[in-house]
């Protein structure tokens, strides 16, 4: 029973939302010490599964006959107490995150909006990528607030960058993996598009890295120690390369891509904060292959 909710949640992917949220808190401007990062934590915790548990529930029907090994169809896990758990877990996390970590409340309801818009259309509307993308750029978002001083027009640059990279990554991610299965069919401007929209954190690392002002130590000192990012863009380029090759083999090969690149979430946070603390990137990059290791026992989709 309980492996049947591991699954429905899809736990393998949890530990990707908290390099998303503590990604996120950091690029802000707050400190792994204030206790606030526990319960952003908690809150992008619950909402995260709870969303993986609606998004089973809402496709009960599609399951039953199109995926009955699914712990809903298969009789493993109650589908009422599915909803009731799933539509819990995501006011508990909305609770949590706005009342005991201070976020947003705006950015938080338009998080729970976009779950509950994916979960309910992703099936009929091939737009609902977008809305995926949506809910990690609003994820590495939520946690921000907190962190400011003060309300500023700006206070969102410091995540936002970085927060649309792992946004694009993520649509560009769903794009390619639908296109490989359905063939000659796509255009080469389509997936052109979406193989760029997957590079994206590689490419706004790569421009956040060279920037002249961050260079000037290597220029002036010769202080090659600015450049040791470039270790987590050529992790990040290997990842996709390899999963774009994997994927090439279609059939249950894309799955397995696809397993590559939803671990490879952890690299694209470990880019986003390797210019703030290189200790914890390499921690947030050698979650990597944990995560490919533990899809084994519970799968990421």
């Amino acid at each position: 029973m309980i492996r049947a909710w591991l699954e429905l949640a899809r736990i393998s992917n949890l530990p990707t939302v908290w390099t998303n949220v503590t990604a996120g808190w950091l690029l802000a401007g707050g400190s792994l010490q204030n206790p606030i990062l526990a319960w952003m934590l908690l809150a992008g915790s619950l909402l995260y599964a709870g969303g993986m548990i609606l998004n089973d529930a809402a496709d009960a029907k599609f399951d039953a006959e199109h995926r009955r090994e699914r712990p809903i169809p298969s009789g493993r896990a109650d589908l009422t107490t599915a909803w009731v758990v799933s539509l819990s877990m995501l006011v508990s996390g909305w609770c949590v995150a706005v009342f005991l970590g201070g976020a947003c409340w705006g950015i938080t309801s338009a998080l729970v909006g976009c779950i509950l818009l994916y979960d309910f259309y992703h099936k009929p509307w091939i737009g609902a990528v977008w809305v995926m993308g949506a809910c990690r750029v609003l994820l590495y978002l939520m946690p921000g607030m907190p962190c400011q001083t003060a309300i500023c027009p700006t206070w969102w640059l410091p995540a936002g960058l970085p927060a649309l990279g792992l946004g694009a990554y993520i649509v560009g991610l769903t794009m390619v993996a639908r296109m490989e299965a359905q063939g000659s069919a796509i255009s080469h401007w389509r997936s052109g598009f979406a193989r760029l929209l997957l590079w994206m954190p590689g490419i706004l690392a790569a421009i956040r890295l060279f920037d002249t002002q961050r260079l000037r130590p290597l220029l002036i000192l010769a202080d090659f120690r600015p450049l040791l990012p470039l270790i987590f863009i050529f992790l990040f380029a290997a990842i996709v390369a390899l999963a774009s090759w994997i994927m090439k083999q279609g059939g249950p090969a894309i799955g397995r891509a696809v397993g590559f690149l939803l671990a490879g979430i952890a690299v694209v946070d470990a880019l986003a904060v390797s210019q703030i603390s290189l200790p914890l990137a390499f921690g947030f990059a050698a979650l990597a292959p944990l995560l490919r290791l533990w899809q084994r026992w519970i799968a990421a989709t």
